[in-house]
C-alpha cells in the first residue's frame, strides 16, 4: 500500500513540475540504471544488449525515471526466464529520438495495448508480478511533458517492446 501511495504522488507531481531541460547521454543513463537495477546477483541470467543512443534533450530526473520504469519491467516480465534478453536501442527519424525497450518476457496480447499507459491497467495479476500498475502511466506523463509519445508493441509470451520518443534539440 505504501508503495501504491507513492507512486501515485509520484504521477500527480509530475503535472506540475517544472522540466529542467539539458543534454543528457541516453546510453550511458540507459547502461547506469541496468547496471543498478541489476547488480551482481543477474549477471548470468540477463544479457543486455544495447545499441548507440541519441542524445537527448530533456530533464534528467524525469528522463532516468523513464528508464528506471522501462528497464524495471523488462526485468520484471522477463525474471520467469531461465535466459532474459534485453534490448535499448533507438533511431532518429523526422525530428525525433525513437528510443526502446525491448525483452524476452510474458508479453501482452495486442488487443490491450491502449490499457498500458493507463493508471491501474494491469495486463498481469499482481499474484503473477508485483507492481502498483502506475509506472507506464508515469513514463508516458513524463514523456507527453517533453513532446514525445508512448506505444508498445507485444506478444503472449514472447517479450514486449515498448517505445518513446523526444523532438530533437532545436
Amino acid at each position: 500500500m505504501g508503495q501504491l501511495i507513492d507512486d501515485l504522488l509520484a504521477y500527480s507531481r509530475l503535472g506540475r513540475t517544472d522540466v529542467h531541460r539539458c543534454d543528457i547521454d541516453m546510453r550511458e543513463m540507459a547502461q547506469a540504471v541496468f547496471s543498478d537495477l541489476t547488480g551482481d546477483s543477474e549477471a548470468g541470467r540477463v544479457t543486455l544488449t544495447m545499441e548507440p543512443l541519441a542524445k537527448a534533450y530533456g530533464d534528467p530526473a524525469l528522463i532516468h525515471q523513464v528508464w528506471v520504469n522501462l528497464i524495471g519491467n523488462a526485468l520484471k516480465f522477463s525474471s520467469k526466464r531461465e535466459k532474459a534478453v534485453i534490448e535499448i536501442g533507438g533511431s532518429t527519424v523526422l525530428g525525433e529520438h525513437i528510443y526502446y525497450v525491448r525483452d524476452n518476457g510474458a508479453g501482452f496480447d495486442m488487443q490491450y495495448a491502449d490499457k498500458l499507459f493507463g493508471v491501474f491497467q494491469r495486463l498481469h495479476g499482481s499474484s503473477e508480478f508485483e507492481g502498483t500498475g502506475v509506472g507506464l502511466a508515469i513514463v508516458q506523463r513524463v514523456i507527453r511533458r517533453h513532446g514525445g509519445r508512448t506505444w508498445a508493441v507485444g506478444e503472449v509470451d514472447r517479450g514486449a517492446t515498448v517505445y518513446f520518443t523526444l523532438p530533437v534539440k532545436r
